[in-house]
C-alpha cells in the first residue's frame, strides 16, 4: 500500500482527487492539506510514502518550498508536484528543489496514478508537455535575497513587515526592491511581481 499526502487548496479538486485515488487498491490517502504551510507538520505525523503537492497554494510557503522542506526533514517521502501552469521557471525551481515528479493538472487521471506509482518505486516523472518547455529554461536573474523579498511583497507584505520577517532593515528592503525592479526592467514593484510570477520565479 502506498501512503499518500495530498495538498491542494481547492476543496472540490482535492475531494475529487481523494475519491479518484481511493479507487486504486494500492493507494491510500492518509493525510490532506489545504495550504503549503500544513504539509510538513502533517507529513511528520502521518509519514506518507508520497506527497502529491499543488505548487500554488495559500500560505507563507508554496508547494515547492514545502517539497524542499520534506526532502530535508523526511527524506523517505517522495514528492510529486501538480500544477496548472507549465512555466519554464517553475520547472527550474522544481528541479532545484529535487522533486521526484512534475505533472500538469490537465494530465489524464491514469497518468497521475501511474506517476504516483513510479515515484513511489523510486523513479522520476516529467510531464511530456513540460519536456518542450525545458528547452526554454531561463535563469532567474534575482539573488536568493531578492527572491525572498519579492516573494514577501507578492504575499502582500509592506517593506517594514518584510524587514522584520527577513531580519533586514527597512532601508535594505527598499534598496533590494529597487534593484529587483531594475533587473526585471519592470515599471514598478507590482510589475516586478507580475514578471517574476509569469516567469515562474515566485
Amino acid at each position: 500500500m502506498i501512503r499518500l499526502l495530498l495538498a491542494e487548496d481547492q476543496h472540490v479538486v482535492r475531494g475529487a482527487l481523494v475519491a479518484l485515488l481511493g479507487l486504486e487498491p494500492d493507494l491510500d490517502v492518509v493525510a490532506e492539506a489545504d495550504s503549503a504551510d500544513d504539509v510538513l507538520p502533517r507529513a511528520l505525523v502521518f509519514r506518507p510514502d508520497v506527497a502529491v503537492l499543488d505548487i500554488e497554494m495559500p500560505g507563507r510557503t508554496d508547494g515547492l518550498q514545502a517539497a524542499a522542506a520534506l526532502k530535508e526533514r523526511l527524506p523517505a517521502c517522495r514528492t510529486l508536484m501538480l500544477t496548472s501552469l507549465g512555466r519554464p521557471g517553475l520547472l527550474r525551481r522544481a528541479l532545484d528543489a529535487k522533486v521526484d515528479g512534475f505533472l500538469l493538472k490537465t494530465a489524464p487521471p491514469a497518468d497521475l496514478v501511474a506517476a504516483i506509482r513510479r515515484v513511489a518505486a523510486g523513479g522520476r516523472v516529467l510531464d511530456p508537455a513540460l519536456a518542450v518547455a525545458a528547452w526554454d529554461l531561463a535563469d532567474n536573474p534575482l539573488t536568493p535575497r531578492e527572491n525572498d523579498v519579492l516573494r514577501e511583497l507578492a504575499g502582500g507584505a509592506e517593506p517594514p513587515e518584510i524587514a522584520a520577517r527577513l531580519h533586514l532593515s527597512t532601508g535594505t528592503v527598499r534598496n533590494v526592491l529597487t534593484a529587483v525592479v531594475g533587473k526585471l526592467n519592470a515599471r514598478n514593484r507590482t510589475d516586478a511581481v507580475r514578471i517574476a510570477r509569469e516567469a515562474g520565479w515566485l
